[in-house]
């Protein structure tokens, strides 16, 4: 839910400061901001920080998908390298943490250029809605993708978290 209440926040608060997502659940670590190194589709780091995009889950680098005359190309490969391209114009990248993870990772709702990352990398079709973290909350970014065949939704692909417990 906090996920949730920082996304609405991002989206909303320029114009209500009442928005603020401290007013509900206290004070909120400061946003982390600065230019952002590329993990993966899904992971950047800033400042020496990694941050996970909280509620998306993009294709991991090794992870093989098909395009629409069914040639094999690596799905995860392209989901870095535009995530790359997009941080490069759209600087600096801020994240406000919704919580931390595994190793202290922190997941973050993170923007660029007033864009909120994760659903931009969902609408180019480079990353999907993950439901079990987002709440749905990409689920409109990915419908539009899908109807458009953008990114992997122009051929077929293994969801991520699918790929990931095959391996």
């Amino acid at each position: 839910m906090a996920a949730f209440a920082a996304q609405f926040a991002v989206r909303h608060s320029e114009g209500a400061p009442d928005l603020n997502v401290s007013h509900w659940i206290g004070p909120t670590p400061a946003p982390v901001a600065g230019v952002a190194s590329i993990i993966d589709g899904d992971t950047i780091e800033i400042h020496g920080q990694r941050i996970r995009l909280n509620g998306i889950d993009a294709p991991e680098s090794a992870q093989l998908c098909k395009d629409a005359a069914g040639k094999d190309y690596r799905c995860g490969q392209k989901a870095s390298l535009s995530l790359a391209d997009f941080l490069k114009v759209h600087r600096p990248t801020s994240c406000i943490a919704v919580d931390r993870v595994q190793f202290r990772r922190m997941v973050a709702v993170c923007t660029a250029g007033g864009v909120d990352i994760g659903e931009w990398m969902v609408r180019k079709g480079y990353a999907v809605d993950w439901p079990k973290y987002s709440a749905g909350f990409y689920a409109a970014a990915e419908n539009e993708a899908k109807r458009a065949k953008r990114g992997v939704w122009a051929g077929s692909f293994e969801r991520p978290w699918e790929w990931r417990r095959a391996q």
